[in-house]
């Protein structure tokens, strides 16, 4: 399916990668948003679970293993051309994930990666929804309200 001006929403994943009081941001490679900073993640594969594209996306763009511990969100992003068209259209699912191993480096899809202390988030032009769901991983993160259906998982 065609990511521009598709003929139905498209499907992506967002991790919320957290390293004590830090959260992993990208700055992304691609359209929509080329050149801002993001949460690492993308497109669900057919076929593919929710946490496996998140688990391949993580390691495909910043070359990090990580731990699915929670689903934090649910969000929709509708980008508009200037006729009103939609231009893109993702409803994603954003993921507290943990790091298990790798150095964070830019890989397919992001320009650069840095790990950015939660208070220091504001510097960045991350839309107010992503600082929003960062935030509220990292209350999930402190208060240990991981969903009892979630088992961990683990890249390969």
């Amino acid at each position: 399916m065609k990511r521009e001006y598709p003929d139905r929403p498209i499907v992506g994943v967002g991790a919320i990668i957290i390293r004590g009081e830090e959260v992993l941001l990208a700055r992304r490679g691609r359209e929509p948003g080329y050149g801002k900073w993001s949460i690492p993640g993308g497109g669900v594969k057919l076929g593919e679970t929710l946490e496996e594209a998140v688990i391949r996306e993580v390691r495909e763009e910043v070359n990090l293993a990580i731990r699915v511990e929670g689903r934090v969100e649910v969000l929709e992003r509708i980008f508009r051309d200037p006729e009103g068209k939609v231009q893109y259209h993702y409803v994603l699912v954003d993921f507290l994930c943990e790091r298990l191993s790798g150095e964070a480096r830019p890989s397919s899809d992001a320009l650069e990666v840095q790990w950015v202390p939660l208070s220091e988030i504001s510097h960045h032009s991350l839309p107010g929804k992503t600082k929003r769901v960062i935030q509220k991983a990292f209350e999930m993160r402190g208060k240990h309200h991981l969903t009892a259906d979630r088992r961990p998982r683990t890249a390969d």
